[in-house]
């Protein structure tokens, strides 16, 4: 009996009081929620670091401040003085980004005017500009974003040309916008991942199964060395988690090596070799260069305090928290380009980088979404769901790339 008796008292021993499961629930409680308040110290220092990253390149131009920093600003609507061209009446206007043409109503997004901080950005004059150009060229190299920014700049100066005197000639890779008067060429030559890929093709570039050449320039290279300003971009085409590398030729691909090589080691042997190139072969008395940073994606609407699951789509105005950071672009990418562009400034040759991205990440409404050109017939089910058809990843124009143009104007009349 006094054995039981001992048994049930160690069993109501091990048996936690009511108290100390209060203690306990509290002392997780507490836990919890200190590891969320670091957490959201953390994030927060974090977004602040990348916005201050996102600003802080190379930035000042000496003929207007010592210290204007061009790409720290905000978005003023100006709907006197902007939009700088109207979208009927640029010649070449594509009909992916002619978002008024192809029903967009709100056409708020043509009228926003990018105020740096500490200074103003120079009023774009077109015939400056084609002074400026006189018998040269200037070419933009990469993908489709460079190219929404060559027609930008190509709208830009085509009201101050007549008729006769401008040409568009497309041969390949390369589209030619010619200023005749002045013997002035504005050029764009598609190279998406800037070294040789089975993505070259101006047309049919879509491929299943992405592989480069990242040691294989040439082919590119041959058709814009010369020119006297050179604007280059690559990233969009890069957003995967690794890219197949093939040491050979896709002519005799079977007698090529293949390997996986994951990001951003890829994308930093892809930018070794254009930068050798151009150490190499750029005539550094002739040609000034120019390095476009990464043209953010909005594709979650969730960042910028939208429903989760949204995107760019029926977006109207643009992001006014000046410290927004969404997550379109990549610091990582961005760091290996900062690396390979201070590379090259050490041996003499200077790569100017257009700082785009910040300024372009609070613009979640300047995006094509629907309104564009579609070249694929759209489904019924698509039809239910617009967001799911909507281009988040280039601009309507007139729009956000004509401010990319205003700050690389700003540079090369400063050159």
């Amino acid at each position: 009996m006094a054995k039981k008796q001992q048994q049930q008292h160690q069993a109501m021993q091990q048996v936690p009081s009511i108290g100390g499961i209060r203690s306990s629930f509290q002392s997780l409680v507490a836990l919890l929620i200190a590891i969320l308040v670091v957490a959201t110290i953390y994030i927060r220092q974090s977004n602040e670091q990348l916005f201050q990253y996102w600003i802080t390149y190379d930035k000042t131009i000496t003929g207007l401040s010592s210290s204007c920093n061009l790409f720290a600003g905000k978005w003023v609507f100006d709907n006197r003085s902007y939009p700088l061209y109207k979208e009927k009446e640029c010649t070449f206007m594509s009909d992916q980004l002619a978002c008024e043409k192809f029903g967009r109503k709100n056409l708020n997004y043509q009228f926003w005017r990018w105020q740096p901080h500490q200074c103003d950005l120079p009023r774009f004059n077109a015939t400056a500009l084609l002074e400026k150009l006189r018998n040269k060229r200037l070419v933009y190299v990469g993908d489709s974003l460079n190219r929404n920014q060559w027609v930008s700049m190509v709208c830009l100066v085509d009201s101050v040309i007549s008729p006769t005197f401008k040409s568009m000639h497309n041969n390949g890779s390369i589209n030619i916008f010619k200023a005749i008067e002045y013997n002035a060429t504005i050029e764009f030559y598609w190279s998406p991942l800037l070294v040789e890929s089975n993505s070259d093709d101006p047309i049919s570039h879509r491929v299943p199964d992405r592989i480069v050449r990242v040691q294989a320039i040439e082919k590119h290279a041959r058709h814009w060395t010369d020119a006297d300003y050179l604007v280059f971009n690559t990233y969009l085409w890069w957003r995967r988690r690794q890219m197949k590398v093939l040491w050979g030729s896709f002519e005799s691909p079977e007698d090529g090596v293949f390997k996986a090589v994951k990001l951003p080691r890829v994308y930093e042997m892809a930018l070794q070799t254009w930068a050798q190139w151009l150490e190499v072969h750029v005539d550094r008395n002739k040609t000034q260069l120019f390095f476009m940073s990464m043209s953010p994606t909005h594709q979650k609407a969730n960042k910028w305090g939208g429903i989760k699951g949204e995107n760019c789509y029926s977006e109207t105005e643009p992001v006014t928290e000046e410290e927004y950071v969404g997550d379109g672009a990549s610091p990582r990418m961005m760091r290996v380009v900062d690396s390979v562009l201070g590379e090259l400034k050490t041996r003499g040759l200077n790569v100017q980088m257009i700082n785009i991205t910040q300024l372009s990440d609070y613009r979640k409404e300047g995006h094509p979404s629907i309104y564009r050109k579609h070249w694929e017939t759209i489904t019924e089910e698509q039809l239910l769901n617009p967001k799911n058809y909507s281009d988040c990843i280039h601009w309507c124009l007139p729009g956000v790339p004509d401010v990319w143009n205003e700050l690389l104007y700003a540079y090369i009349l400063e050159l």
